[in-house]
């Protein structure tokens, strides 16, 4: 199956996407793990990308897009992909439309992970991290330390990062708002969005997530 996930942050879309890539034997792509692997092997997109970074700037999306273009082209992804993070506006899912039709495929769904604007604010907003292992995640609804302010695991001291503060969240979810909710109805028109809610354990989203697929088969 070729799928594009799409969800505001907080939607648990990384987690999701782990678990569907493995459950439907297809590879995750993310846009993150894109720049990670084209800038570590210094390809040239990753060379242009890195400049655009380093210098405060947005990656245009022709970057963005030759990435995914040569992803999606390597062997693993013949049967199928999962997109998380990609397309990120409509531009973006109009050239990766031409870039399936160029191979003769197109995508199966689209899925939409829905979750309400506080629910989202909630889960960022209440994150903890320790300052000496960024690994260690607590949160202040969700996964209390035994000890407010200490990490469990080593001692560390806890806090909330500054790009998950409820300002921070609330600018991030008018970003997708504006230009990646868009594209929900893009698709839509292609009768492509499955629609589910990611409100729940992970394992419960999951089984949505792919009852919602397998109806599509």
């Amino acid at each position: 199956m070729r799928i594009v996930l799409v969800g505001p942050p907080g939607a648990g879309k990384g987690t999701q996407a782990a678990f569907l890539a493995k459950n439907l034997s297809i590879p995750h792509i993310s846009t993150g793990d894109l720049f990670r692997a084209n800038i570590s092997q210094g390809t040239e997109l990753g060379k242009q990308a890195k400049a655009f970074m380093d210098a405060g700037n947005l990656v245009p999306d022709e970057v963005t897009i030759g990435m995914a273009k040569d992803r999606m082209a390597q062997p693993d992804a013949v049967n199928g992909f999962l997109l998380d993070g990609f397309p990120r506006n409509v531009s973006q899912a109009e050239a990766l439309d031409v870039a399936l039709k160029a191979d003769d495929v197109k995508l199966d769904a689209v899925l939409d992970l829905e979750v309400p604007e506080d629910e989202v604010v909630k889960r960022i907003a209440g994150r903890r991290i320790c300052r000496k292992d960024s690994a260690h995640v607590f949160h202040e609804s969700y996964k209390q330390p035994k000890q407010e302010g200490v990490c469990d695991v080593c001692g560390g001291e806890l806090y909330q990062r500054e790009d998950d503060s409820e300002d921070t969240v609330r600018k991030r979810l008018e970003v997708y708002h504006t230009q990646t909710e868009p594209i929900i109805d893009y698709y839509r028109a292609q009768g492509l969005v499955r629609t589910i809610s990611a409100l729940g354990k992970v394992d419960e989203v999951t089984a949505r997530a792919m009852d919602a697929l397998e109806r599509d088969k």
